[in-house]
């Protein structure tokens, strides 16, 4: 699994599930489009719905349920972490990045552009609320 570095501000889910998927942003994007689904809507960032409806596109499958974090060592194999999960006017919003136990170790893949490295393992910085299992087998089928 590869890293896709969000190409707008707010499109960490996108980039998030092209990397799940196997597909560029662009690819995507123009898919999230045409679910109705664009980064510049708070409802991609601060609910999971357009998120799963995405990843079903790509036949990425995903828990149902989020899990509260708890530790690294108790997430799966691949997850979709919230991190930086904060509220603005009553409403929870965060950003989202993907867990992998690489064949290297673990890894957090995270979009966002300003990063010089989009593979992370400071684990220690990065602050998860809660986490979405995704099935490691359903991994990098968009193609």
């Amino acid at each position: 699994m590869k890293p896709v570095v969000q190409r707008e501000r707010t499109g960490c889910g996108i980039a998030s599930v092209a990397a799940l998927a196997g597909v560029s942003y662009a690819q995507a994007k123009r898919a999230a489009n045409r679910l109705g689904i664009f980064a510049d809507d708070p409802r991609l960032w601060s609910e999971t719905r357009p998120v799963r409806e995405l990843m079903t596109r790509f036949r990425v499958h995903a828990a149902t349920s989020e899990t509260p974090f708890v530790s690294w060592a108790a997430l799966p194999d691949v997850a979709l972490l919230a991190i930086k999960w904060h509220r603005e006017k009553g409403r929870a919003f965060w950003h989202w990045v993907v867990f992998w136990r690489s064949p290297g170790g673990p890894v957090v893949l995270d979009s966002k552009q300003a990063l010089r490295r989009h593979v992370r393992t400071d684990f220690g910085r990065i602050k998860p609320k809660w986490w979405i299992a995704v099935n490691r087998a359903t991994v990098g089928r968009g193609r």
